[in-house]
Order: C-alpha cells, then sequence, then structure tokens
C-alpha cells in the first residue's frame, strides 16, 4: 500500500496568516456595515473597546480601537442595537475571524447616517468639497441674500446681526422650506433664482438646529450640487455648532450658527469706525510729525550762511568760475598745441613714408648692398684661394711622388696588390715591382738582411 506524498506542510501560523491575507484582500470584507445587538461589551483601560454584535441566529467577535471610538457620538452600552462599519480580518494568534470597526451609530438612524457617509464618500471624491475651489468672500458686501424658512428663530438671528453690525448692507430673504419632503428641492431652486436675479454679494443658506432627520434637506445631493455650482459664494449655517451636513462641506465657509453665518458675511461697522478712528489717529500723528520735521528743516535754511550772507556765497562761486575759466583756456591752448605737434608729425610721417620717397632709398639701399655683396664676395674669394694655395702645398709636400724625387721608392709584391714594408713579407726568390719616380721596376729577391738598428 503507497503512501500518499503530503506536499509542503504549513504550520498553523502559515494557514492562519494565509486565511487572514485572502479575507482582507476580499472586496467586500474590506469595507462592510453591520446591524446587530452589543452584547460581552468590555471597555479596556487602554481604551479599546472589546464587543460581540449578534442578532436571532447568528453572532461575531468585534474590536474597535480607541483612536476610532474617541470620535463616537454615543456612548455604547450592554444590548444597545447599532449599525457599525469596518472590516472583516481573522486573528492570527487565535486563528478566530473578527469584525474591526471604525465608525459606530446606534440603529434607530443607521440607514439615514449610511446614505450620508456613502453620499460624502462620493461627493468628497468628486472634488466637491476640494478647499482650493472654495471662493473668498466679499469683504464689504452691499447685498446679502438669506435662504432659509421665513418663521424660524434663524432668519430672525441673521437678520438682526446684520442690522446690528452692517446697517449700511441690503437684505433679501428668499423664503424655502427646511425640513420635509419638499425642503430639497425649494433650497434648490432658492439658490438658482438668487444666481439667475444676480443681486446678492454672497447668501446664506441654512436652517436653526434639530435632529438628524429634520436636517436631512441639506444632506441631499441636489443641494450640495445647487450650492457648488452657485456663482454666488456661499455661507452654510445649519444646525448647532456640532452639526455638520453635507452642505457645510461644499460652501464656501461654513458657520457654526445662523448667527455666526450673520457675522462672517458682514464687518462689523463699530469695528470698522473704530479702524478708522485708528487710522485718521495715525494720519493725525504723521501729518504733525511731518509737519514737525518741515518746520525743523525749514527753521535749519533759515539759520544758514547761504541764505543769510548769499552775497558771500555768490562771490566765492564767482571766484571759482574765474578760476575754473582760466583753466578751460589754458587747457584749450595747451590742447590746441599738442594737436599742431601731433599734426606736424603725422605731416613728416607722410612725407617720410612718401612712396617715391620710399622707392629712392631702396634704391640707394639697392646699390650700397650691391656693393658690399661684391666687396664681400671679393674678399671671400681671396681669402678661399689663399687657403686653397696653401693647402695644395701642404698636398703637395706630403705626396709620395714628391719624396719619391729625392731617390726613395716604393715596393710592392708581384701582383702589386700589397706594399711591401718589411723583409718578412717576402721570400727569397719572389718577384716584387719597385716604383720609381718615372717608371716600375721588376725585381727578384736574391738576398736579405735584417737591419740591426730597426730590430733593436
Amino acid at each position: 500500500m503507497k503512501s500518499s506524498d503530503p506536499g509542503r506542510v504549513l504550520s498553523v501560523k502559515d494557514i492562519n496568516r494565509y486565511i487572514r491575507m485572502k479575507m482582507e484582500g476580499d472586496a467586500r470584507l474590506s469595507d462592510v456595515w453591520i446591524r446587530g445587538e452589543i452584547s460581552n461589551f468590555t471597555h479596556h483601560s487602554s481604551g479599546h473597546m472589546y464587543f460581540t454584535l449578534k442578532d436571532e441566529s447568528s453572532r461575531i467577535r468585534a474590536i474597535m480601537f480607541a483612536t476610532h471610538n474617541q470620535r463616537l457620538p454615543f456612548i455604547p452600552k450592554e444590548g444597545a442595537r447599532v449599525i457599525a462599519r469596518g472590516n472583516v480580518s481573522v486573528y492570527e494568534r487565535d486563528g478566530q475571524y473578527q469584525f474591526y470597526a471604525i465608525q459606530m451609530q446606534p440603529d434607530g438612524i443607521g440607514s439615514l447616517y449610511l446614505a450620508y457617509e456613502q453620499l460624502k464618500t462620493k461627493l468628497e471624491n468628486e472634488g466637491l468639497f476640494a478647499v482650493g475651489r472654495k471662493r473668498p468672500l466679499p469683504r464689504y458686501p452691499q447685498t446679502i441674500g438669506v435662504v432659509t424658512s421665513p418663521t424660524g428663530a434663524a432668519v430672525r438671528d441673521i437678520m438682526i446681526t446684520i442690522r446690528r453690525r452692517y446697517p449700511h448692507a441690503k437684505t433679501i430673504l428668499y423664503p424655502v422650506l427646511v425640513q420635509g419632503k419638499g425642503a430639497a428641492p425649494s433650497i434648490v431652486k432658492a439658490i438658482q433664482m438668487m444666481n439667475d436675479m444676480a443681486e446678492a454679494d454672497v447668501l446664506i443658506v441654512g436652517r436653526g438646529g434639530g435632529s438628524l432627520e429634520e436636517l436631512w434637506a441639506f444632506n441631499e445631493e441636489i443641494v450640495a450640487r445647487a450650492i457648488y455650482q452657485s456663482d454666488i459664494p456661499i455661507i452654510s449655517a445649519v444646525g448647532h455648532e456640532t452639526d455638520f451636513t453635507i452642505a457645510d462641506f461644499v460652501a464656501d465657509l461654513r458657520a457654526a450658527t445662523p448667527t455666526a453665518a450673520a457675522e462672517l458675511a458682514v464687518p462689523s461697522s463699530a469695528e470698522l469706525r473704530g479702524q478708522l478712528v485708528q487710522k485718521q489717529r495715525q494720519l493725525n500723528q504723521g501729518l504733525q510729525q511731518r509737519l514737525k520735521r518741515s518746520r525743523e528743516r525749514l527753521s535749519s535754511l533759515q539759520r544758514s550762511p547761504v541764505l543769510i550772507y548769499p552775497r558771500r556765497y555768490m562771490l566765492q562761486h564767482a571766484e571759482r568760475l574765474d578760476m575754473l575759466t582760466q583753466q578751460l583756456q589754458s587747457n584749450l591752448k595747451s590742447r590746441l598745441s599738442l594737436t599742431r605737434e601731433r599734426q606736424l608729425s603725422l605731416h613728416r610721417g607722410l612725407i617720410r613714408y612718401n612712396p617715391r620717397t620710399q622707392v629712392e632709398i631702396a634704391a640707394k639701399r639697392k646699390e650700397q648692398a650691391n656693393r658690399q655683396l661684391m666687396n664681400a664676395m671679393q674678399l671671400i674669394m681671396k681669402t678661399k684661394m689663399s687657403q686653397l694655395q696653401t693647402e695644395i702645398r701642404h698636398l703637395d709636400a706630403l705626396s709620395p711622388l714628391k719624396i719619391m724625387s729625392r731617390g726613395y721608392s716604393l715596393v710592392y709584391d708581384e701582383k702589386e696588390q700589397k706594399l711591401v714594408k718589411s723583409i718578412d713579407e717576402v721570400q727569397l726568390g719572389d718577384l716584387v715591382n719597385v716604383k720609381v719616380t718615372d717608371g716600375q721596376l721588376q725585381c727578384q729577391v736574391w738576398g736579405m738582411k735584417e737591419d740591426e738598428e730597426y730590430g733593436e
């Protein structure tokens, strides 16, 4: 019976890690919303929350780390029904999968909150919340448009604040529904109409506080896009300071309350008057200081000797003028003299370098050079002839023929190829040739005698 090949054997850690990577790579499990009831809730001293989410037929272990649960708008409790957002993964040490929550809301408003988060993510990805597209508010608006309910406390707070802070501004109220089924279309129409009229410099869009359901009109996509497409800068003023709506993220500026929106829309007349008074005070102080400096300068000029004794300074300048005039005349004369000398020098140069004169000078130089050349050649010829005659005399004195004329002769071997210089080079009976001054003698050696003095 053959044993089966187990192939690669994985450790428990390896298989748990493999399962975790599979779960974390699943798009559906990486971002999921779960509805359930909290049980076994523990808020650890580290800040992390450990609990179980369950329904009628199943349960899953869950954890929410402190970095996420610090932003919860409520305190989770045992038995509370919630809707939570997070991802599903495996805790490798125990080999148990669990839910890691990053957001949580009570189940009562869970569906609205889920819709809110989904729309927020969508619009943010489209760039509707981008800081770079938000426009600055006008510093001194002439007309403020208000889009809100005509009967709520918000419109009263806005009108009173604008009237108190900046009574010069004109206010245009466009009444709308701020909650209920027709609220969102009503707000959209108002924003579009205010843009068509083009009378307002800035728009305040909002309402007073309320629950998530009551504020929902400002979380509608059509309202967000109407705010985004508005040519007039918009301040959103929805609810209380802790309330955030989609309209707040799209608007050019968010105000915590309707009253704060009015304060942001217009400057304070009292502050402007204070600034004006301060600027006037600074202007007066600057003018006074400048006037003081000008008076001091004028007084100093009045005490100046130039103004007290003007004739004295005029005479000094007249004297200096005479001196400069003399210097100028002297310089002109010197310059004229130098110019004349230079002109004469140039004239002499032109005469000296006249072509005809240059030809005559060159002809004379050529004639003189020819004479010098002939004299030098004659001298060289004379010297060379003298040297030649001396060398001829030296050669004649050293000539063998000259020596032979005094009785000497040269002895060669029979073939006349070698000069006989010693008796060792011939033998008795050898034929030799003897060269004399006027010819040759053919002789035969009959006897030899060595010179005793030579041998010594």
